[in-house]
């Protein structure tokens, strides 16, 4: 591959964010051939981007490709802000403990993948139970860790905010579309938001 051509090559990893799928499927895919690829001097696999994008809308049960790039981008804002330190300034999160702070990661990453797959399977009502045990999954680790109910809201409210701040970043970035799809995206977000806050405000009052 060229110094020209060499940022359209991905890598196995980047290949799968794309896809939103784990590393391992990606290279199943390979394998069976689904997936052109080639090998670089250390034999590692490389994936052009444009035959990613083409796969990615051509399977019904992938997400569309602007759903993928949404929850990356958030899952990319927050992986910044938790190394940059910027959290440390937030009262709510200096009341985390360690443990709690490393349980909050993994439920982030559950939360992106759940919103992920409501949003492509087309946002159905039956889905929205996720939202709901996940508001409480998150509600009993900042509760048994003594955070309080405001406190708890201003964390859910700081990280939800970056998958609504990528819907209108890619909405501008992408190629024009009409704005009510935009719209319906944004309400289908909403919703699963909204449910999972309503989820962790109902977890503390029982509590």
């Amino acid at each position: 591959m060229t110094k020209n051509d060499s940022n359209d090559w991905l890598s196995l990893k980047q290949a799968s964010d794309i896809l939103g799928v784990h590393p391992a499927t990606v290279r199943n895919w390979a394998d069976e051939g689904k997936l052109p690829f080639r090998r670089t001097p250390g034999k590692h696999r490389r994936f052009l981007r444009e035959d990613l994008t083409r796969y990615a809308q051509s399977q019904g049960e992938l997400q569309p490709l602007e759903v993928q790039v949404i929850i990356q981008n958030a899952l990319g804002r927050a992986r910044m802000q938790v190394g940059d330190g910027n959290l440390s300034q937030m009262q709510w999160y200096s009341h985390m403990s360690d443990a709690a702070r490393m349980e909050m990661r993994t439920q982030g990453r559950r939360v992106l993948e759940s919103l992920r797959a409501y949003l492509g399977a087309g946002a159905p009502d039956d889905m929205l139970a996720q939202a709901i045990a996940l508001g409480k999954d998150y509600a009993a680790v900042l509760s048994e860790d003594d955070l309080s109910l405001p406190e708890a809201m201003r964390g859910f409210f700081y990280f939800s905010d970056f998958v609504i701040d990528s819907i209108l970043t890619w909405s501008e970035l992408a190629q024009p579309r009409n704005s009510s799809e935009w719209a319906t995206l944004l309400r289908q977000v909403n919703a699963f938001i909204h449910t999972m806050m309503l989820s962790i405000a109902e977890y503390y009052e029982e509590d």
